[in-house]
């Protein structure tokens, strides 16, 4: 059997399929690293015996306590112990909370080959050849009903369905213990934009012979009735766009691909020229007007330092920025940050997005400061320009009535989404006991008369910044330094166990009442507290001279100070503390000077000793040692 498509059909192939496998004891395990108790980062592992396939790896933006973090990844621990038995990985659809991580984990290990939608594929082509990852690793298109084959345990079929992305699908993976339907994101769009309608034919003949598991987005589960269709924002942006009189900013999710489909089409109606602004929402309307999804005309589509000539009202800029994100387009031009777009009175702004969980507070502050500046700006589910992606309770009766699970298992969503959702199921008829509620990392262990959570993997995060991994320690400090400011002291002490000069105090970010004065002689008073405290224990007596440890030395100092930043600051302040001696002086001067120039330098020193005698420069026998001379 080949390691491609079997038969586009699939319906005759997969049931001989089915009858030839050997029914096997082992469990069918499914371990999702990430997506469970929260919004993003949806990453799953199926695993038999000594196979691996992966279905999506996507990552979660930071949180306001994640300094400097730029994305969020699921700790890969697990697959990188495992990675000799990855066989590829599933893609249902190209959403960078499905697909963003996939260029980051190429650097750590291979997957050998990614099967998905051919959007989702030309986006992450786009990302890996970015990231250098691009022969790490083989993209396929699929198409729907389509099946592939991973290794000698999984066959995958692609089932259309509806999203709020383009080329979206639903996975029917058939296994040794039997079929495991997993829906991706999901709604039940019965008009749907591109014409691309959900294949419920499809699912229902796999509800008919018989679905042993179904995994399913919660993430609207709490929401009663149907997910409105997206075709029904159009009468709503279209009756905004007709009475905007100036220009015309909107902005909405880059990947929403139905969406800006309608707004261009509107612009065309309306004769408004449309200037995109925002790399992502170029990248994803470039790829979508390539494979079909976007159909609009290339005289349609003029930069914007052309548009700033022409009338307001034949202006319309579509953006990225609808999240409030500190970098992106809107939130630029709504701090007046941006070089080429400014708000002026009479334009007219359109956020054709609500705010996901965690956003709100950036995205009500882009909005004030646009209407600060003059702009009428339309948002808030009331208006009817945005809707979500995600199936609500309804939709989701109708998958369970579909596929007909013997076991159910909710994914995609926060732990009381998770639990709606499986009261859903039981009112459909699923019993309680043929269903759990999992975590991240749980191993839930599937098998045709059970299922069960059989242990659990590393399943934590992983925070990235431009310079790679920010280990925990590192965010820790960064936190500190946030919250309670830092403290830096530089002292210089002779051989002699004696301060050459009163040590610098700086306070960075530090709530305090004293005066730098008092702090300075505080910290003046603690070292040399220390050194007359101390000095013996870290000198020793050698037939050259002494040997101080200043490393201890400067350990033991630090020690002291802490005691007193807690004492007189009531707070964790971070404490940077820089000690030089003979030692490290010299030696920083060698490393830093060339050679023609030490000889001045060191003659500067011997003069500057008429003034500090206690400052000496070691011989040549004494540095080679590591030994300083006595004073």
């Amino acid at each position: 059997m080949n390691d491609r498509s079997i038969n586009r059909s699939a319906k005759n192939d997969i049931q001989k399929v089915s009858k030839s496998m050997t029914q096997s004891t082992s469990p069918f395990k499914i371990i999702p690293l990430g997506g469970l108790h929260e919004i993003g980062k949806n990453t799953c592992v199926f695993e038999y015996e000594d196979e691996i396939v992966l279905l999506d790896a996507g990552l979660a933006f930071p949180t306001d306590g994640m300094h400097g973090v730029n994305i969020v990844l699921p700790d890969m621990t697990y697959l990188r112990e495992n990675q000799h038995k990855i066989k590829g990985m599933i893609v249902t659809h190209g959403h960078e909370d499905h697909i963003g991580g996939i260029a980051f984990h190429l650097k750590q290990f291979d997957i050998p080959n990614i099967y998905g939608p051919r959007l989702a594929m030309a986006l992450l082509k786009g990302k890996l050849e970015e990231a250098g990852v691009a022969g790490k690793t083989k993209l396929h298109n699929v198409a729907p009903r389509e099946v592939v084959r991973f290794g000698k345990h999984f066959f995958v079929e692609y089932i259309r369905n509806t999203h709020s992305i383009a080329d979206s699908f639903t996975v029917a993976i058939t296994t040794p213990v039997g079929v495991v339907i997993h829906t991706g994101d999901f709604k039940i769009d019965h008009t749907p934009v591109d014409g691309e309608y959900f294949d419920f034919q499809r699912l229902a003949e796999y509800g008919e012979r018989g679905v042993l598991c179904l995994i399913s987005d919660s993430t609207n589960s709490e929401v009663p009735g149907f997910t409105p269709s997206e075709r029904s924002v159009f009468p709503n942006l279209d009756r905004i766009f007709s009475q905007a009189k100036g220009r015309l900013l909107v902005t909405t999710f880059a990947s929403s691909v139905h969406r800006i489909n309608m707004i261009l089409e509107l612009a065309q109606k309306q004769n408004r020229v449309v200037s995109v602004v925002g790399r992502s929402m170029l990248n994803v309307i470039a790829h979508a007007r390539t494979l079909g999804y976007i159909k609009c005309p290339d005289n349609l589509f003029e930069p914007i330092h052309v548009v700033r000539n022409l009338p307001d009202h034949k202006v319309l800029v579509l953006t990225t920025g609808s999240q409030g994100e500190p970098m992106a387009a809107m939130s630029r031009i709504a701090r007046k940050e941006h070089r080429q777009i400014q708000i002026r009175k009479g334009d007219t702004v359109v956020f054709s997005a609500n705010p996901i969980p965690g956003n709100t507070i950036a995205v009500v502050n882009t909005i004030d400061q646009l209407m600060q500046q003059g702009a009428t700006v339309v948002y808030g589910k009331d208006k009817g320009i945005h809707v979500s992606g995600h199936g609500c309770q309804e939709d989701q009766k109708l998958m369970l009535g579909l596929t007909r699970p013997k076991f159910f298992l909710p994914v995609h969503g926060e732990h009381r989404m998770l639990v709606k959702h499986s009261q859903t199921a039981q009112s459909v008829g699923i019993p309680a006991e043929n269903m759990v509620i999992i975590d991240n990392g749980d191993v839930v262990e599937l098998t045709p008369d059970a299922i069960r959570i059989g242990g659990k993997v590393p399943a934590g995060i992983e925070l990235m910044d431009t310079a790679g991994i920010v280990q925990a320690n590192v965010l820790q400090e960064r936190q500190r330094l946030a919250e309670d400011g830092m403290v830096t002291v530089a002292a210089v002490i002779g051989t002699n166990g004696q301060l050459l000069a009163d040590p610098e105090v700086h306070l960075r970010g530090v709530v305090t009442s004293v005066s730098h004065d008092r702090w300075q002689t505080w910290v003046k008073e603690s070292i040399e507290l220390a050194l007359r405290n101390r000095w013996e224990q870290y000198v020793s007596q050698e037939k050259n001279g002494i040997d101080v440890d200043w490393d201890g030395l400067k350990s033991y100092i630090e020690k002291e100070l802490h005691g007193l930043l807690r004492r007189e600051l009531q707070t964790r302040a971070s404490l940077l503390f820089l000690m030089q001696h003979p030692q490290t002086a010299t030696s920083v001067m060698h490393r830093s000077i060339p050679q023609a120039q030490q000889n001045s330098q060191q003659a500067q020193m011997k003069s500057e000793q008429k003034i500090k005698p206690e400052v000496s420069t070691p011989t040549r026998r004494q540095r080679s040692t590591a030994k300083v001379a006595a004073s």
